[in-house]
């Protein structure tokens, strides 16, 4: 075969070859990209806490709302607007026993109606006791009237020595402090400050004390009269005081010697 041919003959099929790779290619169908959509979770009304709440506050109007929350991660026992519409009127009223942080799901087992029975044993601690002693009212014996529950107090004893009495003829006042660090519960039956108003509103305040300090409290009421003072905030982690005397003396300290005060009768 002559080289001109072979040359035509090869171009020829190399056209064939590449006309078929075109029309294979153009015969292909266009990829398509779908997107897909991820259907959004539902969603379901659950009552939050709108700011931190401690233990002791009656719950107002304000301190809960209704906020969107997904349906499958809505809390175990979280009360919700389907299942308690009426919630926000139901839990007025109520006291927190245990604290709620902002924004927490609102549960009925932490808190308590404050108007029914058992509330301040609600909020005394296991082990604990609540004893109430008479303040004045005018505040003279309650820090000016600035004692609010959940305050840190020392409880002083001031009372009449009358074996001082009457070896120097004339009266002799003694005071010492009885208990140190002790919390308050309530101030007469509030158990939260009245309308915001940091003031006293009762004639007695709830203490927490332990077993012997409740029974060296009951004592001290009978012997003297009773004074709050109110501790700086700063002491509220630290422990208080616990006295261990369950023999119904009360010692008083005067110039450096320690000596039993009489017993009540």
């Amino acid at each position: 075969m002559k080289p001109a041919r072979l040359i035509v003959l090869v171009t020829a099929l190399g056209a064939a070859g590449l006309a078929a790779v075109i029309m294979m290619r153009s015969g292909e169908p266009a990829q398509v990209v779908v997107q897909t959509e991820t259907a959004p979770s539902k969603s379901i009304d659950v009552l939050v806490a709108s700011a931190d709440l401690p233990i002791g506050q009656v719950l107002k109007p304000g301190d809960i709302r209704w906020q969107p929350w997904p349906a499958d991660l809505a809390p175990t026992g979280a009360l919700t607007r389907d299942a308690a519409p009426n919630a926000t009127a139901e839990l007025e009223g109520s006291l927190v026993r245990v604290p709620f942080v902002a924004g927490e799901p609102m549960r009925r087992e932490k808190l308590v109606r404050a108007d029914g029975a058992g509330f301040m044993s609600a909020i005394l601690p296991s082990g604990m006791r609540a004893l109430a002693i008479s303040i004045d009212t005018r505040g003279a014996t309650s820090a000016g009237g600035f004692i609010l529950p959940g305050d840190r107090v020392d409880v002083l004893r001031i009372y009449r020595d009358e074996e001082a009495s009457k070896a120097g003829g004339s009266d002799v006042q003694v005071a010492e402090t009885l208990l140190s660090n002790v919390r308050v519960l309530a101030i007469g039956q509030n158990v939260q400050e009245r309308q915001g108003e940091r003031v006293v509103t009762g004639e007695t305040a709830t203490l927490e004390l332990n077993p012997s300090q409740a029974e060296l409290l009951a004592l001290a009421q009978r012997q003297g009269q009773l004074s709050l003072a109110l501790r700086s905030l700063a002491d509220a982690k630290q422990v208080a005081s616990r006295d261990d005397r369950s023999d119904g003396a009360l010692t008083v300290i005067r110039a450096g010697v320690a000596r039993a005060a009489p017993k009540a009768r």
